[in-house]
């Protein structure tokens, strides 16, 4: 075993037996502890879990990555613009109200607000949104495992299933509320650390982002000399208007994303969902400031390492990720030397796939083996945090928005529980199969995730705050329609299944952005023809906008106002 695995073992193995240590003692018997930690986590706290639940495998392992070699810098900023830029729509526009509606889970607002209908609709969004979004965690904990354990990487992704088993089965909510708020210190200081080594001793300069500046200077002329694109260069690789439909799609998904909305359930009331989505933004800005720096420091150090390098006399570092199949070299012009004049990527001498930039980032630094070490349990921290509360959204919208609201309303706590274990359970071997078999890099199928969650859910959530008038059939229609447009053409364009040619050059993540505006119009247009929310429901959606308690809600809540006369036919 070499030093760099004996780290990551001893990391490893650290952090995750802190994270069932935890889920032990955060266990729970009662349905609102397993779904929403019994509404009573400080908002502080509930910020990190937030942060740690929102940013995942894909920003900790993929997004620098993204920027970095996707040739273009520039191009890969509309990670960084969506996902923040969604986060202050949800933070503002959806998460205070949606907490003081007091429903467990987004379809189960949909319900109350809508339509049983919508509802089932709504169960069907959510569970394709999460489950293509967990694919992409459960493949970056195969990545570090296969990497730096020398695990084949089925056996990692199944040893994540299991410990993810142990600590959002034991403790629902809870457990996975405070386990997050762990793996996300976890991932901050295995994120932090090598970013200020790398610019400390790139530039002598240990504040990252002071840094910057004369990093992207020496790396725009070095894609020069190689005859690509300076790295700043705007709309090289991707045109404007993809790059706002692939921003819009990102930043309304983040705001409609099931897993990220049931976080504000978890607060102790309103002001304290608020207050969770400012600390939840100090504590996303931390890393989202510093993944362009290291994916720019990291490019700059591999293009001035292996540009003109023998094939057979490449670092170890290269040889190492080569081995496992996440870098590809083609010596097209027979010279024995990698040759990146005029680029690289598909169809060049070098291929790096983005999953390895961060992970790769302290070895290509050429920094000790614990801080590797420490990198490797941040993106497994990253990547199971994520997963946990995709799981329990699936859970969740099966046990209670299906068997315990459509096939027996009389179960007991205890019966839904267990339901909502057993739906966990299978959920976890889905996704750990998914994580097996993804359909593209971790960045990528959570970038489709996102579009499906801005075509599916965002549209019926604000208008369902917003506009009193939007009715049950418009919520249902929209949301069939948005949710599939958007999966029908990504089936259609991605190479994982039919591979076809984008209309009009629209690529797969940035379709959502069109789902959800065919969802708004079809919601407007279909309400205006079906009967309205009844005289009750409008009040409610007028008195869940300004503070205070909401009258109807709880006697709604209280049992003296019934299902039928708050609904009227919808229900």
């Amino acid at each position: 075993m070499s030093s760099t695995q004996l780290w990551t073992l001893i990391f490893v193995v650290l952090s995750f037996s802190f994270y069932i240590w935890i889920a032990y003692r955060s266990r729970v018997s009662d349905t609102a502890g397993f779904y929403v930690a019994g509404g009573g986590i400080p908002a502080p706290a509930n910020g990190a879990a937030i942060a740690a639940d929102w940013m995942s495998a894909a920003s900790f392992i993929s997004m620098a990555g993204l920027i970095a070699f996707s040739q273009n810098g520039y191009a890969g900023s509309v990670y960084l613009m969506g996902w923040t830029g969604g986060y202050v729509l949800l933070a503002t526009l959806l998460a205070p109200y949606l907490r003081k509606f007091g429903k467990y889970t987004v379809p189960d607002f949909v319900g109350d607000r809508y339509s049983e209908t919508a509802r089932l609709i709504s169960v069907v969004c959510a569970l394709v949104i999460s489950f293509v979004y967990v694919a992409g965690q459960m493949g970056g904990v195969g990545i570090v495992f296969q990497r730096f354990l020398g695990v084949d990487k089925t056996l990692g992704v199944i040893i994540g299933m299991v410990i993810v088993f142990f600590y959002a089965v034991l403790g629902g909510m809870k457990g996975i509320t405070w386990t997050q708020v762990a793996q996300y210190t976890v991932l901050i200081i295995a994120f932090i650390i090598p970013v200020v080594a790398i610019s400390a001793s790139m530039t002598g300069m240990p504040i990252p982002n002071i840094a910057f500046g004369e990093v992207l200077q020496e790396l725009d002329g070095l894609q020069r000399d190689l005859g690509i694109a300076a790295y700043t260069e705007a709309f090289t690789q991707a045109s404007m208007m993809n790059m706002l439909l692939i921003t819009a799609a990102l930043m309304f998904g983040t705001a409609g994303l099931p897993h990220v909305i049931v976080r504000f359930y978890t607060a102790k009331s309103v002001r304290a969902a608020r207050y969770s989505a400012l600390w939840a933004l100090f504590f996303i800005s931390l890393l989202y400031t510093m993944a362009p720096v290291l994916g720019a420091m990291s490019k700059l150090n591999v293009l001035n390492q292996i540009n003109g390098a023998a094939v057979d006399s490449t670092p170890n570092w290269f040889n190492t990720w080569r081995d496992v199949g996440l870098i590809t070299v083609d010596d097209l012009n027979g010279n024995g030397a990698i040759d990146l004049q005029g680029g690289y990527g598909p169809g060049t001498e070098l291929v790096i796939n983005n999953d390895i930039v961060v992970l790769a980032a302290p070895e290509i630094a050429g920094l000790p083996a614990p801080i590797i070490g420490l990198v490797a349990a941040g993106g497994l921290a990253a990547a199971l945090s994520t997963a946990s509360g995709l799981l329990l959204v699936i859970s969740s919208s099966v046990a209670n928005d299906i068997y315990y609201k459509k096939i027996n309303p009389q179960a007991s706590e205890s019966k839904q529980l267990t339901v909502g274990r057993i739906a966990m359970v299978f959920a976890i071997i889905v996704a750990g199969y998914l994580g097996i078999n993804p359909p593209g890099f971790v960045a990528e199928v959570v970038a489709l995730a996102f579009g499906l969650a801005a075509a599916s859910f965002f549209p019926i959530l604000f208008l369902g705050i917003f506009w009193k008038k939007a009715t049950a059939m418009g919520a249902a229609a929209g949301m069939a329609v948005g949710l599939g447009v958007t999966l029908l053409y990504q089936i259609w364009t991605l190479p994982a299944f039919l591979g076809n040619d984008p209309i009009a050059g629209i690529p797969a993540t940035g379709i959502g952005t069109i789902g959800m505006i065919l969802n708004l119009l079809t919601i407007l247009i279909v309400s205006q023809f079906t009967p309205p929310p009844t005289p009750l429901m409008q009040q409610v959606i007028e008195e869940v906008r300004y503070p205070g308690r909401s009258e109807v809600l709880v006697a709604h809540a209280e049992g003296t106002l019934s299902d039928e006369e708050l609904h009227g036919d919808s229900h």
